[in-house]
C-alpha cells in the first residue's frame, strides 16, 4: 500500500508557503500541490497537520481538508489495482482529480493490442534490446494477422481455435521454421501471462495442454581440435576486423561460453593465479567458474588482458564466414530444417557461431 505525507515547500520562512501532498508507492515518488498555504509555525511537522492554535483558528476545517485529500489519493491508488492497471504519476493525479470532483471513472481497460503496445515500451528499460527486438517482431506478426481476419484480436479471443489458425498462418503463409513459429507462441504467452498477472486478462485457455509451444531439435554442428588449430594459426594481422573476429570466436569455443557472455570479459573475470575465469551469465544468473585454456591465456595477453569491442552478431557471423574460408575450412555438411510445413534439407558450411 501506499504512504501519504504533507510537506511544507519552504518549511524555514516565516511568511506563508504552500502543502504538498506526497504519496511514495512501488518505490516512486507522486507530488501534488495542495493549493493549500500555511506559515510554518503553525505547522506539527509530526503530524504533519496544523496546530490546534488560537492564532490559527482555521485549523480545523484546513485539516479537515488535508484528510479528503490523503483519503483521496488512497481511493485513487486503490481504484487503479482493482481495475488491474500500473500505477503511475500520471494517472495517480487523474484518478485523485476525479475523486476530489466527485467524478467516478470508468476503468481504463486495456485491450490485448494496447496492453502489448505498452509493455513493450515499459520493457525497453529493463529488457535486453534483442528481447524486445523479438517482443516487437511478434506483435507485428499479430496485427498482420488481425488484419488477415478482418476482425479484432482481444485477450477473449485467445482461445484453442485462435491457436490452430494462427499456427497455420505463421507455418504456411509467413513460411517460418517449427523453432520460430515456437519462438511466437511462447512470446504471445508472456504477454498474456504478464496481462493475467496485472488483472487485465480473465482468459486461461493459452494455458491448456494443447495450446503448446511448437518446438524442433536443431542439429548441432561442430569444429573438432584439429581445425580450430587451423583457424588459430592464420595470420589476419593485415585485416584487423577478421583478427579480432578470430580471436572473440576462439575464446567462445574454448570457453563455451554464450556470444552475449564471452563479450562481456573483463579483466575482473580473470583470477590468474588460479588460471580461471569467472563470469555471471545473462541469460541464467549464474555464476561460472572456467579453466583458463592456454589459447585463451595467449588471445587475453594479445589485448592487454581485456577483450576487443565485438561487433553485433550478424556482422561477426558475416566476418566469421571470410575467416573460415581463408582457413580452408569450405566443408560442407547436411541437415533439416521444418519451414513451412515440410521437413527440407539443407547444405550449411561445417561451422556455426
Amino acid at each position: 500500500m501506499g504512504k501519504a505525507k504533507f510537506k511544507l515547500k519552504e518549511p524555514n520562512i516565516k511568511s506563508e508557503t504552500l502543502v504538498n501532498l506526497v504519496f511514495y508507492y512501488n518505490y516512486k515518488r507522486f507530488k501534488y500541490s495542495t493549493g493549500e498555504k500555511i506559515e510554518p509555525k503553525f505547522w506539527n511537522t509530526k503530524n504533519e497537520r496544523a496546530k490546534e492554535s488560537k492564532q490559527f483558528p482555521e485549523y480545523p476545517e484546513f485539516n479537515s481538508r488535508l484528510d479528503v485529500l490523503e483519503n483521496g489519493i488512497n481511493t485513487a491508488y486503490r481504484r487503479l489495482l482493482n481495475d488491474g492497471v500500473q500505477p503511475n504519476n500520471q494517472l495517480l493525479k487523474k484518478y485523485l482529480e476525479a475523486e476530489l470532483s466527485g467524478k467516478i471513472l470508468e476503468s481504463d481497460q486495456k485491450s490485448l493490442f494496447e496492453f502489448i503496445e505498452s509493455f513493450i515500451k515499459e520493457s525497453e528499460y529493463h529488457k535486453k534490446k534483442s528481447t524486445i527486438t523479438v517482443y516487437k517482431t511478434v506483435f507485428k506478426y499479430l496485427k498482420e494477422f488481425a488484419v488477415l481476419q478482418r476482425k479484432s484480436i482481444d485477450f477473449d479471443s485467445i482461445d484453442l481455435d485462435f491457436y490452430n489458425s494462427y499456427l497455420k498462418y505463421l507455418v504456411h503463409d509467413c513460411d517460418l521454421s517449427s523453432n520460430t513459429v515456437g519462438k511466437h507462441i511462447k512470446t504471445l504467452k508472456t504477454f498474456m501471462n504478464e496481462a493475467t498477472e496485472r488483472g487485465l486478462n480473465k482468459n486461461m485457455e493459452f494455458r491448456k495442454r494443447k495450446f503448446k509451444v511448437p518446438k524442433e531439435e536443431s542439429d548441432a554442428i561442430y569444429l573438432n581440435i584439429e581445425e580450430l588449430k587451423k583457424i588459430e594459426s592464420i595470420d589476419l594481422s593485415a585485416s584487423p576486423h577478421l583478427e579480432r573476429t578470430k580471436d572473440l570466436f576462439l575464446i567462445g569455443c574454448y570457453t563455451g561460453l554464450r556470444f552475449s557472455d564471452f563479450t562481456q570479459i573483463k579483466p575482473e573475470n580473470i583470477d590468474y593465479e588460479k588460471s580461471i575465469l569467472q563470469i555471471r551469465t545473462q541469460k541464467t544468473g549464474q555464476r561460472v567458474s572456467i579453466p583458463l585454456h592456454p589459447t585463451v591465456k595467449g588471445i587475453l595477453n594479445k589485448y592487454g588482458n581485456e577483450l576487443p569491442k565485438a561487433y553485433v552478431n550478424q556482422v561477426m557471423n558475416k566476418y566469421l564466414k571470410d575467416v573460415a574460408s581463408i582457413s580452408g575450412l569450405k566443408q560442407m555438411v547436411e541437415t533439416t530444417i521444418t519451414k513451412g510445413g515440410l521437413c527440407k534439407r539443407i547444405v550449411v558450411p561445417n561451422m556455426n557461431w
